[in-house]
């Protein structure tokens, strides 16, 4: 009897490591086959959970008026986005997130404006009574009609640009006319900062790198030491007196 359950196990064993060696076998094969014909297999995407959502179409709880603590009424939602009634000016009207502030971060958003009209999204922003607005302080990618504006615009004024610093990529860059959904992605790092447009890359600069100072103190910020000094501050967007609309707004830290 014990013989025959040896016997037995030992077969077990034997059908048990030819199925570990034939699948071994297959897989090489497979990986083999694969290099043969110049592909790889996609290897699993990591869970990513670190993406914080600023604006859900739902809710504008997080945001208010800049140096204010309630939203002004020149924002509502409408449709899922978060729309701009265009009352503002270059000073008053803009609006930041007011819960957490971010240093090296990638945001993703989506947009649309209406004809002629001029936004801007801003990043590190700083508050206080010696300011009067976000871009005394904060670095922003500009959003505007580039195709319907009717005044004159320089490059840095345009589109996508690090407004009044880095003009975006003209090669690059694709423009949706006044109403068609846009999207923009913003990476900050203190090594390399990216703007992107509609899937495009159209902006890459280095923060407080010597090209940076050497933009910063060409003329436009004589007025406003403090511009793009901060390496931490909150998200904020911009009511220059035009219909615009965002929705789809995320952050990720980095």
């Amino acid at each position: 009897m014990k013989r025959k359950i040896i016997n037995s196990l030992q077969i077990l064993a034997w059908g048990i490591l030819s199925v570990l060696v034939a699948n071994c076998g297959g897989k090489q094969q497979a990986q083999q086959e694969n290099a043969i014909a110049g592909t790889q297999e996609e290897p699993a995407s990591p869970v990513n959970d670190e993406w914080i959502t600023l604006f859900d179409g739902t809710s504008t709880e997080g945001w208010r008026g800049f140096n204010q603590k309630t939203l002004p009424e020149n924002w509502i939602i409408e449709d899922g986005a978060l729309k701009s009634l265009g009352t503002g000016g270059d000073i008053g009207g803009d609006i930041v997130y007011g819960a957490r502030e971010f240093d090296n971060f990638e945001l993703r958003l989506e947009w649309k404006i209406g004809e002629g009209g001029n936004s801007g999204i801003f990043y590190h922003v700083q508050e206080g009574e010696k300011y009067k607005a976000p871009y005394e302080t904060a670095p922003e990618y500009q959003v505007l009609d580039d195709i319907g504006f009717t005044q004159p615009l320089k490059d840095w004024q345009m589109v996508g640009a690090n407004y009044a610093m880095h003009p975006a990529d003209p090669e690059k860059k694709i423009v949706k006319p006044a109403g068609e959904w846009n999207t923009t992605r913003i990476l900050f790092t203190p090594e390399k900062v990216e703007h992107w447009l509609n899937g495009e890359k159209i902006v890459e600069f280095v923060p407080w790198s010597e090209d940076w100072h050497a933009r910063r103190n060409d003329g436009k910020w004589d007025d406003y030491p403090d511009y793009g000094l901060a390496r931490t501050g909150l998200i904020g967007i911009q009511d220059h007196g035009s219909f615009i609309w965002y929705k789809n707004i995320k952050i990720k830290p980095l």
